[in-house]
C-alpha cells in the first residue's frame, strides 16, 4: 500500500516506521524543510523520537502535494491547531484519509474527521486512536488501538495497513466516540497532572479519572457517540495511560501548572504540541453549547484561561453539592 504520513512529529514518525515494517511504500512529510533535510541526512528523528533509525524504504518529503500523490492511504498526524490549514494543502486528495490527531477545533466544535470532510471533499474520513505512546509503539512494546470509520470496510483497510503482532488494531464504526474520547481525555490528563503537581495521592487520581470518564461519556454521547466506546481503548484505555504515564505531555504539562508555572511559559519552551491546552477551550465551549455539566473540564478551563489558582480549583471541584454517582 502506498501510504503518506503527513506530520513528522513523534506519532507520525512511529506510524511511518510501523507502516514500513508492514512492507508498505511510505512517505513522511514535515512542514519545515530544514527539519526534513535533517531527517534525510541523519535518518532518525532526534527532535521528536530519538533513538530510532528510519527503515531504508522510508521516503522524506517537504512538499505536501507531492507527498500524497498516488497515495492509497493518507494519515494526518499534525497538531489540531494546524489541522485545518494543513488539510487545506492537500484538498484535492481523494480516498481514505485517517486522523491520528486528538483534538476539537475551537469555535466550530468539529473533530478532525469533520475537518477532513470539510477541507478534503473527496476524502473518506477515518481515525486511529487509543492508548498509544509513540515511543512504546516504535519500540515494539505491545499496544492496542482502534480504527474508526462509518464504513466498516474502510476501518478494516486501516486495520490491515497497520496491524502487527505488537500493534493490535480493533475496528469500530463509532467515529464520533473514538475521536471525542481521544480528545477529551487530554483535558482530564491535565487535571491529573495538576494533582501530581499539588502532591496529591493515588486516591485523588483514581477519583479524578473515574469522574473524568463520566464527563467524557456524557459529553460524547450528547454528540452522538455510543456509550460503550468510552469504556473501550479509545476512551478508558487512552484516558488511563495519559493520566499516569511519565511520557504523557498533557499530564506533565498539568503537573507543572500544579507546581505554579504559567501555561504561557511552559508552552513557549515546548518543542511538541500539548493538545489538551487548546482542547480545554474547545471542550468547554462544546459542553456549554450542549448544556452538559462537565465540572472537571470547567475547572481546567478556569486554571488555563481564567487565571484560577490550581488549589482553589480543586477545592471548588470538591465543594460542590453532594449527589448520587452517575
Amino acid at each position: 500500500m502506498n501510504t503518506a504520513i503527513i506530520g513528522a512529529g513523534a506519532w507520525g514518525t512511529a506510524l511511518a516506521i510501523v507502516a514500513c515494517q508492514n512492507g508498505h511504500t511510505v512517505t513522511l512529510w514535515g512542514h519545515n524543510s530544514d527539519h526534513v533535510a535533517a531527517l534525510e541526512r541523519t535518518r532518525t528523528n532526534e527532535r521528536h523520537l530519538p533513538g530510532f533509525a528510519f527503515p531504508a524504504a522510508l521516503r522524506l518529503e517537504a512538499d505536501a502535494e507531492r507527498a500524497v500523490a498516488d497515495a492509497d492511504l493518507i494519515v494526518l498526524a499534525v497538531p489540531s491547531t494546524a489541522f485545518r490549514s494543513i488539510a487545506g494543502r492537500i484538498s484535492s486528495a481523494a480516498g481514505l484519509v485517517v486522523s491520528v490527531t486528538k483534538g476539537i477545533e475551537a469555535g466550530t466544535g468539529l473533530t478532525m474527521s469533520g475537518l477532513i470532510a470539510e477541507m478534503i471533499p473527496r476524502a473518506l474520513p477515518a481515525a486511529l486512536s487509543g492508548p498509544s505512546l509513540a515511543v512504546e509503539v516504535a519500540r515494539g512494546i505491545p499496544t492496542a488501538v482502534v480504527a474508526a470509520s462509518v464504513d466498516p470496510a474502510q476501518a478494516k483497510r486501516i486495520q490491515t495497513a497497520f496491524h502487527r503482532p505488537s500493534f493490535r488494531i480493533y475496528t469500530t464504526t463509532d467515529l464520533v466516540g473514538v475521536e471525542l474520547g481521544g480528545a477529551l481525555k487530554n483535558v482530564i490528563a491535565i487535571a491529573a497532572g495538576v494533582c501530581d503537581g499539588l502532591g496529591f495521592g493515588d486516591n485523588s487520581k483514581a477519583a479524578l479519572i473515574t469522574r473524568g470518564r463520566a464527563e467524557i461519556t456524557r459529553l460524547a454521547v450528547a454528540c452522538g457517540a455510543e456509550p460503550s466506546t468510552l469504556s473501550g481503548l479509545s476512551g478508558l484505555g487512552d484516558l488511563t495511560v495519559t493520566c499516569f504515564s511519565r511520557h504523557s505531555r498533557n499530564r506533565a504539562f498539568g503537573e507543572r501548572i500544579g507546581r505554579g508555572e504559567s501555561a504561557r511559559d511552559i508552552l513557549a519552551a515546548s518543542t511538541s504540541a500539548v493538545e489538551g491546552h487548546p482542547t480545554t477551550r474547545s471542550a468547554h465551549e462544546l459542553a456549554l453549547r450542549k448544556g452538559i455539566p462537565c465540572p472537571i473540564i470547567a475547572q481546567v478551563h478556569a486554571m488555563l484561561f481564567e487565571g484560577k489558582e490550581p488549589r482553589r480549583a480543586v477545592i471548588d471541584l470538591l465543594d460542590r453539592e453532594p449527589k448520587a454517582e452517575d
